[in-house]
C-alpha cells in the first residue's frame, strides 16, 4: 500500500490493488500515522474474508499447477498457451521456483540469467501473467513492477555468401553424408521457397513434392 499527498490536497491519500482491482482514495488525515492506519483499515475492508493475511502464500511451484491448469482450459490462441508452457520450463530451472510469491521482489527477477534475450523475456513474460493470475486468485496482494529486456531484430540475410559460409562450416562438422545433405537441402528450401522453418518446411513430406511440375504444395496452411 502507498501513502501520498496531491497537489492539491492537504490530506494523505492511499493507494493500492486487491485481486486486480485498485482502490484509491483519501484518507482524511494530515498525520502520516493516523493517515496509515486509514490505509490498512480500507485494504482490511478490501480483503474482506478471504482470510488472504492468514495464510502463507503458496511456492511458484505450487502455483505453477493452477496455472498450467488454467492454461490449458483458457480461451487461449494456441500459440500462446505453447509460448507460456515455454516460459515456465524456463522459469522451471531458476531459484524462483522454491520461494513463495509474495517473497519474489524485483531485485529477485533482475537477477535472473537466461541463454538469449528472447528467452528471458519468454520466461518474464509467463512470470508477470503467474503473478497476476495468481493475485487474481487471492494468492498474492501485489505483483512486483519489472521489465522486459530490449530486443534487437534481425540484420543479417541468407544471401549467396551466407549461404556457402554455411555449406562450408557443415563440412568442418565430420557429420554423416546423410545428416549433411539434409541441413543442405532445408538451407536452400528455405531461400528458395521463402518458408518458415517449424510450421511449414520441416513438415514437408514426399508427397507434397509434385516433380513434374517442380511445385511444392504446403498442406499446412488453412484452404481458401
Amino acid at each position: 500500500m502507498e501513502l501520498f499527498r496531491k497537489s492539491d490536497s492537504r490530506f494523505y491519500w492511499y493507494d493500492f490493488k486487491v485481486r486486480g482491482k485498485r482502490y484509491r482514495g483519501s484518507t482524511k488525515e494530515t498525520n502520516k500515522g493516523r493517515a496509515g492506519r486509514i490505509g490498512a483499515l480500507r485494504l482490511a475492508q478490501a480483503l474482506g474474508s478471504t482470510g488472504l493475511l492468514d495464510r502463507k502464500a503458496p511456492s511458484l511451484l505450487e502455483c505453477s499447477t493452477q496455472f498450467l491448469a488454467w492454461v490449458t482450459t483458457a480461451a487461449l490462441a494456441s500459440k500462446t498457451k505453447k509460448y507460456y508452457a515455454n516460459g515456465w520450463r524456463l522459469l522451471s530451472s531458476t531459484k524462483l521456483v522454491r520461494m513463495r510469491l509474495d517473497h519474489i521482489t524485483k531485485d529477485d527477477i533482475g537477477a535472473l540469467s537466461f541463454v538469449s534475450t528472447s528467452n528471458a523475456n519468454c520466461a518474464l513474460r509467463t512470470l508477470r501473467r503467474m503473478l497476476h493470475k495468481a493475485e487474481e486468485w487471492n494468492l498474492l496482494i501485489k505483483v512486483p513492477q519489472f521489465k522486459l529486456l530490449p530486443e534487437h531484430g534481425r540484420k543479417l540475410k541468407l544471401d549467396d555468401d551466407a549461404e556457402q559460409k554455411l555449406l562450408l562450416s557443415a563440412q568442418s562438422c565430420n557429420w554423416k553424408p546423410a545428416m549433411f545433405e539434409l541441413f543442405r537441402d532445408v538451407i536452400i528450401l528455405a531461400r528458395d521457397t521463402g518458408m518458415r522453418n517449424g510450421r511449414e518446411l520441416y513438415r514437408i513430406r514426399t508427397e507434397n513434392l509434385d516433380w513434374s511440375k517442380r511445385v511444392i504444395t504446403d498442406r499446412n496452411q488453412p484452404g481458401p
